[in-house]
Order: structure tokens, then C-alpha cells, then sequence
């Protein structure tokens, strides 16, 4: 049992930027797109198009037009672009964040880079601090491998640093590009259904420390808490190979989550002398339509309660670790949340994990 904290030492969440990459593309020409590609192969295209359009997404923004990818031939050239890319959306919404929370680059102490797409070292937050022009001394903590838990647990770590660093600013920046990661020779129906789920886009938060800015109404990171389930390496990942990163998803997932949501955040929650009563705002990682029937059905929600979410997976697909901060950031941004307003950001990801985040407005 944690005890919770005192409010005088919870680290404020000041800002959510986001931002989606120019070129977009509505499922239908995608599925165009891969139809021609996989027509060669003898595959079974009508199962293809069922897949695809079984995950509930419209369209999803790229990070190049599509006419550019078939070129991609191989890792180190998809690999490049997402070297250029992420450094290109990553400045656009680093910007963003600080412009709405009102501060500028020099202020920031501490920058968590997490992403699950690409390679690059130094990594895309250096690159960064020569083009946003960081100080010198700013701390970098660059986080690869988590996944689409990533979003959730950046911010979880960015909070822990700053109760350590109560005058300090934190920032955590996501930028995922799915769709420079397909692998066009595996006809696996993982590989088909990832094909049609993920999308690109980038996001980042800013926090700063209980002793740091002005006092402005801000949510707070009460807590935290990471979950980790034994034995389930399987169950989401990459393996890499030498065309990159080729998707490994369990048919698992949902049945995982459904198993596991319920008695974990309830834990979590009487931790903090709260109960799934208490939570206003139910921030959820658009993991795909049966990842959210799983949130909704492990606990309980009343309709409506992961709206968002669901309206997040239909207009740009699953961003991986950037989609819970989407998420967040349009919740932040309505008129919905009071002050004394109870939320939780919720996430999983390869593991296999959950990270779960406790907020008070």
C-alpha cells in the first residue's frame, strides 16, 4: 500500500502539443495501395480488406506521400527518412507545447525522447537541442522499446523526476512513424492488421515541478504505477530482422487486457483512497477497437467514458506511444475537466506492461 503524496510536492502537467505529419490518406487508398503490392503475391486480398477495415481507422497522416514509399527499399533508407522526419515533426511540437505553456526552449531541464519506430544516436532530442536551441545543460533521457506504453510511462518518469527536482521543467516528446516500419514482404496477418492500424504523428508534454512557474490552474501527476506481466516477451513487440522491424502481435492483447485492467487499477486506485467511482476522465491508449471494448468492459465505464479515445483511432489511427498523449492533449483542451476532477492516462504496451497515471485538476 503507497501512501499518498502531499499536493505540495505533485509536479502541474502545463501543456500538450500535437502534431500530424502533411501527408494523409483515407484507408481505402491505402488498402489500394498494399492490395496492388500483395495481388503479386497471390495472397487473399478480400481477407486483407476485412482486416483492414476491421480497425475502425478512416485515414492516418504519413510521414511521406505515398508514392514515395515503394522507393524504401531497405532499412537503412526507411530508416533515414525517419531520422529527417522526426526531427522535422518533433521541432513542430516541441514548439507547440512551449508556446502554450508560455515558456521557451531555454527553460527546459530535462527532455524524455521515447519512440519505437526508428534508430538514431545521437538521438532525435540532440538533434533537437541545436534546432530549438536548448541549454547546454539540459538532461537527455532517450527511451526506445516501450512501445505504445510509452506515451504513459514517459510522462510517469518526467513526474518522478520532478518530485526530485520540484523547481524544474520537464519535457516528454513522442514522435512514432508507423508507416515507415512496414515490412512489405511479411504476408503475416499481424503484419496486415499493424499495416492497417498504426499511424504517424508526434506529441509532447510539458510539466514543471511543484516549486517551478507561476501558479496557473494546471492538472497535477498525483502518481503513478507501472505493472508488469511475467512471461509475456510474446505477446507485442518487434523482432528485428534485416529489413528492420518486423511487428510481432498476439490475437492476446484484448483477452490480456480484459484479464488484467479491472484488479489493476482498482489496486492502484484504493492506493490513492479513490475508487473507479471517483474517475471523471478516463484517458486510454487507442489501442484498436477490441484493446478499447476491453477497457470499457474490465471496468465497467459508463457509455461515452473513452469517447475521445474512440474518436481518436477513427480520425488518425493508433499513433503507438503518442496516442494517449493525443489523447490527453484533447482533454486538457475541453471544457470538460473541473477543478477537483479526478483522471487516469492508461496504457500497455510491449512486456508485456501497463502504465497507469493519476491526475487532479
Amino acid at each position: 500500500m503507497h501512501s499518498a503524496p502531499s499536493l505540495a510536492s505533485v509536479p502541474f502537467l502545463r501543456a500538450v502539443g500535437r502534431g500530424l505529419p502533411p501527408h494523409y490518406a483515407q484507408q481505402e487508398q491505402l488498402i489500394g495501395s498494399l492490395r496492388a503490392l500483395w495481388a503479386q503475391k497471390h495472397f487473399n486480398l478480400e481477407r486483407l480488406e476485412d482486416l483492414h477495415r476491421a480497425v475502425s481507422v478512416s485515414g492516418r497522416f504519413l510521414a511521406l506521400p505515398l508514392e514515395e514509399y515503394p522507393a524504401l527499399a531497405t532499412f537503412q533508407q526507411r530508416n533515414d527518412a525517419w531520422i529527417r522526419c522526426a526531427a522535422e515533426l518533433g521541432e513542430k511540437v516541441v514548439a507547440q507545447a512551449l508556446e502554450k505553456a508560455g515558456l521557451a526552449p531555454q527553460d527546459i531541464d530535462h527532455i524524455f525522447f521515447v519512440t519505437v519506430t526508428g534508430l538514431a544516436t545521437p538521438s532525435i532530442e540532440a538533434r533537437l537541442a541545436n534546432q530549438l536551441g536548448f541549454r547546454s545543460d539540459i538532461k537527455r533521457t532517450p527511451i526506445f522499446g516501450l512501445g505504445c506504453v510509452a506515451g504513459a510511462a514517459g510522462l510517469a518518469r518526467a513526474a518522478d523526476y520532478l518530485r526530485a527536482f520540484p523547481g524544474h521543467t520537464a519535457v516528454v516528446l513522442s514522435v512514432e512513424l508507423c508507416s515507415l516500419t512496414l515490412q512489405r514482404e511479411d504476408l503475416s496477418i499481424p503484419n496486415i492488421i499493424a499495416s492497417g492500424l498504426f499511424g504517424d504523428g508526434a506529441a509532447c508534454v510539458v510539466l514543471q515541478g511543484a516549486e517551478a512557474g507561476p501558479r496557473r490552474p494546471s492538472p497535477r501527476v498525483v502518481a503513478s504505477r507501472s505493472v508488469f506481466y511475467p512471461d509475456t516477451e510474446r505477446i507485442m513487440g518487434w523482432d528485428i530482422v534485416d529489413t528492420g522491424f518486423k511487428v510481432v502481435l498476439s490475437a492476446k492483447v484484448p483477452q490480456l487486457v480484459k484479464e488484467h485492467i479491472r484488479g489493476d487499477v482498482d489496486s492502484f486506485l484504493a492506493a490513492h483512497r479513490l475508487s473507479r467511482a471517483d474517475i471523471r476522465h478516463w484517458i486510454a491508449h487507442t489501442g484498436g477497437p477490441k484493446v478499447l471494448q476491453a477497457f470499457e468492459e474490465g471496468l465497467e465505464l459508463p457509455e461515452g467514458a473513452i469517447a475521445r479515445s474512440w474518436a481518436s483511432l477513427k480520425e488518425v489511427g493508433n499513433l503507438s506511444s503518442a496516442s494517449v498523449l493525443f489523447v490527453l492533449g484533447e482533454t486538457l483542451e475541453s471544457q470538460a475537466p473541473r477543478e477537483g476532477d479526478w483522471g487516469v492516462v492508461m496504457a500497455m504496451g510491449p512486456g508485456f506492461c501497463s502504465e497507469l497515471v493519476l491526475l487532479r485538476w
